[in-house]
């Protein structure tokens, strides 16, 4: 049994090495993707701005569909480092597409549109999960 326990826990150490730096690696996503959105999103879900909590939690799970992909499929750090980074700049590229085929999408998200909120929210989730289908052997 303690031979069992052993073999179990032998992954621990990879795991929170894995888990840290993926905790990291949103940190970041969010900290850049908070920059480049002309509205304060945290802000403006404190007040209970609905757009922009949808908005925002969209690009998180967005991102972080991509992020477990690369975690899962990685060989080591490095790749699971480089496959995270793509789909940082391919989230933060959908930002930045939606927004310039909406133009009134920051103004809408602050305004407290729901609907734009929503939008851009599933189009982040629908990209990240192709995104991490894409992400093969």
């Amino acid at each position: 049994m303690r031979e069992f326990v052993r073999e179990s826990l032998g992954g621990f150490p990879p795991f929170i090495i894995y888990f840290m730096i993926s905790v990291v690696l949103l940190a970041v996503f969010t900290f850049i993707y908070l920059r480049i959105t002309p509205y304060r999103e945290i802000t403006l879900i404190k007040e209970g701005n609905a757009a922009a909590a949808a908005s925002l939690s969209g690009a998180i799970i967005g991102f972080t569909l991509p992020l477990a992909h690369a975690v899962a499929q990685s060989v080591n750090l490095v790749d699971m480092l480089i496959w995270a980074l793509i789909a940082l700049v391919v989230q933060l590229a959908t930002y930045l597409i939606v927004r310039a085929l909406i133009p009134v999408l920051a103004r809408g998200i602050s305004d407290g549109n729901v609907a734009q909120g929503i939008f851009l929210g599933a189009v982040s989730i629908a990209v990240g999960i192709l995104n991490a289908a894409c992400m093969s052997d």
